[in-house]
């Protein structure tokens, strides 16, 4: 795995936490196989956002009852993360700043939307703060993880995977892995939290 020297934050860089919500922790509706441990590191990553003045924004799935990703409409999951559940709230340890700016996706009932920037307004929001270089950590690496930093270098951003804050769905074992190579091979850079200052 490609690795990264010392990055300072500067202007132009946002912090993107994925779906750290309750039903892809350990006992939700469709957990992620020690999906928790994501948080105390991504609070770190928190912290060193906020001293830097930079801006923190969470994507969260806030489906619908009936929305097409749930196994009653011939979709591939249980349902999970609905509009105003508990199991759509974030997690709980997850200590996200007063003014983080919430992204949902996948509200309508039939589309689906696994990247942060499909049918929502983080493109506007990265716009209107002037940035240039994403740095994505949560969950799940091998779905809305991928597909949020495939399309932000899609947008011309430089991508940034906290490779220390995400973990695997792995439907089938290799999953995770091949995320991280595919987000490799297209131009992303892995990092952990002592690569940034």
């Amino acid at each position: 795995m490609a690795s990264s020297p010392a990055i300072d934050l500067q202007d132009g860089d946002a912090l993107i936490i994925v779906d750290v919500q309750n039903d892809f922790l350990p006992g939700g509706a469709l957990a992620v196989k020690n999906g928790d441990e994501v948080v105390p590191i991504l609070n770190a990553y928190i912290d060193l956002f906020l001293t830097k003045g930079l801006p923190v924004i969470a994507t969260r799935d806030w489906h619908p009852v009936n929305h097409c990703s749930f196994q009653a409409r011939g979709g591939p999951w249980p349902p999970h993360c609905i509009a105003n559940s508990h199991g759509a709230q974030f997690a709980a340890g997850l200590r996200l700043p007063p003014d983080v700016t919430v992204v949902s996706k996948a509200a309508t009932p039939d589309k689906d939307a696994y990247s942060g920037f499909q049918c929502t307004e983080l493109e506007a929001v990265l716009r209107s703060h002037g940035i240039r270089r994403v740095f994505v950590g949560g969950l799940a690496t091998d779905y809305c993880v991928l597909n949020t930093v495939n399309d932000a270098m899609e947008n011309r951003y430089e991508a940034y995977v906290l490779s220390d804050a995400i973990r695997a769905v792995n439907v089938h074992p290799d999953d995770g892995p091949k995320a991280e190579q595919e987000m490799i091979a297209k131009g992303a850079m892995m990092i952990t939290v002592e690569n940034l200052a």
